[in-house]
């Protein structure tokens, strides 16, 4: 049966009819992942739990350690990994409170431990990155969007910039011009660090902020809150619809 792990915030483990089993702390080769995993149970359905910026949300984006945690997730027999993760809207179609599923994804992060191979592999292998969600989870994604009845957005490119600064608004106007119609900050290397694991891992993006330069004279961090608060909502009823489907 496969193992379904969710990496995101810590909020989402005070779901109505989840109970938490253990939680479990694995450490790799590569050091110890962000939080303990958390344990518990959904509908019948066993998932792992792990909050990406630590228990209390102390760590910024570009000192995550992604090899760890992907290679715990991995480690205790994890096959399927939904990615949570609150971006900005570039493109006019992914607005404020909007569920994006993205299938494509540009890198624009630097100096992040982004391989498996390297001081601590004798050999590598090239993985194939051309679509780089699975494409079985991002099913499953959308047909929890639409039986939660959750406004979505199909497809997208996330953009993934190193942090933890947002961005200038001369930024966003190129990424959009790449093709990005969303942008964020732990997209990668978790992503290329799944394939080479062979997980399938896709991403499920939850718009809090229209981007730099699209709106206004800059970012209100308290509607940035409050469109937190108010997603997380629409995130946990997608996560129990997926957990209902299985894969």
């Amino acid at each position: 049966m496969p193992s379904i792990a969710i990496i995101g915030g810590t909020g989402l483990t005070n779901m109505p009819g989840l109970t938490v089993h253990h939680r479990e702390m694995v450490k790799t080769v590569y050091g110890a992942p962000s939080s303990p995993l958390i344990h518990g149970e959904l509908d019948g359905q066993s998932v792992i739990f792990l909050a990406r910026h630590g228990r209390r949300h102390t760590i910024p984006p570009h000192m995550v350690n992604y090899r760890a945690n992907l290679l715990a997730l991995s480690e205790v027999g994890v096959t399927h990994v939904i990615a949570l993760a609150a971006v900005g809207g570039i493109a006019d179609t992914c607005l404020e409170k909007t569920i994006v599923i993205p299938d494509q994804i540009i890198d624009y992060t630097h100096d992040r431990a982004h391989t498996y191979y390297g001081a601590k592999t004798d050999t590598f292998q090239q993985i194939d990155f051309t679509e780089p969600y699975s494409s079985l989870v991002r099913e499953r994604l959308l047909e929890a969007c639409k039986s939660a009845s959750v406004n979505h957005v199909p497809t997208g490119v996330y953009g993934a910039t190193q942090g933890p600064r947002l961005e200038t608004a001369a930024e966003i106007r190129r990424m959009e011009n790449d093709g990005c119609t969303i942008v964020g900050m732990t997209g990668m290397p978790e992503a290329a660090l799944a394939r080479e694991l062979g997980l399938h891992y896709a991403c499920c993006a939850m718009v809090v902020n229209r981007a730099a330069g699209k709106v206004g004279t800059g970012i209100d961090f308290s509607r940035v809150e409050s469109n937190v608060a108010e997603s997380v909502g629409f995130i946990r009823q997608v996560i129990a619809e997926v957990l209902k489907l299985g894969f």
